[in-house]
């Protein structure tokens, strides 16, 4: 089974509404949440980190925080580290052998590295430009193609993808997809996530 991982965005939606969409992407068949915060606090984060790992529990879900380490070993969850973040290495010594900890990389080379370093899996793009405010570079179908071969961890695009444009990537061997706005800006989580996960079992 080919896996459906979720970076949130809480930025147009109040606490309530963002609690609601993160519940509706669950029971719709997210396999991964990361909980992507870049302008509130660390305390803002925390608090919640709690209410949407509360959540994460119920379904069983593995949940982890972007960039901040510190904040996934306070919630006891994983971490995403960016070529700018911790260093792969020192994030594990701080969350431990078990912890989930994934990386961001563009090239074979960079790939390799994080995998030697110690991450559990790679998010590899932008395939697409994409609307969310984070600093992308696009990242071609071939070289993603070429990290799958060259690496034994597991591997997912990310990057604008959505529904209508993930045929991109039929044929590609990779483990799976991560969306932001394809689920949280539809105006059905639940069933957006469904249709997702349903598609890319057929395609990956």
């Amino acid at each position: 089974m080919k896996k459906l991982y979720l970076v949130t965005n809480s930025d147009k939606y109040s606490e309530e509404e963002f609690l609601e969409r993160i519940e509706g992407a669950l029971k719709g068949g997210v396999d991964i949440l990361q909980l992507r915060e870049k302008d509130k606090t660390d305390l803002e984060i925390l608090n919640l980190g709690k209410k949407v790992k509360y959540l994460c529990d119920s379904y069983k879900v593995p949940m982890l925080i972007d960039d901040k380490p510190h904040l996934a070993w306070a919630l006891g969850v994983g971490v995403h580290l960016g070529s700018e973040d911790l260093p792969i290495d020192l994030g594990r010594k701080l969350l431990g052998k078990n912890a989930l900890i994934g990386a961001t990389a563009k090239t074979v080379e960079a790939a390799q590295r994080a995998e030697k370093e110690g991450a559990d899996y790679l998010g590899v793009g932008a395939i697409y430009e994409t609307k969310t405010r984070v600093k992308t570079k696009r990242t071609s179908v071939e070289t993603l193609k070429e990290i799958k071969k060259n690496v034994g961890i597991e591997v997912y695009a990310i990057g604008g993808l959505n529904y209508d444009n993930i045929d991109i990537l039929k044929g590609s061997g990779i483990d799976g997809i991560c969306v932001v706005s394809a689920i949280m800006d539809s105006p059905n989580v639940e069933e957006e996530a469904r249709k997702l996960k349903e598609k890319i079992n057929k395609i990956l």
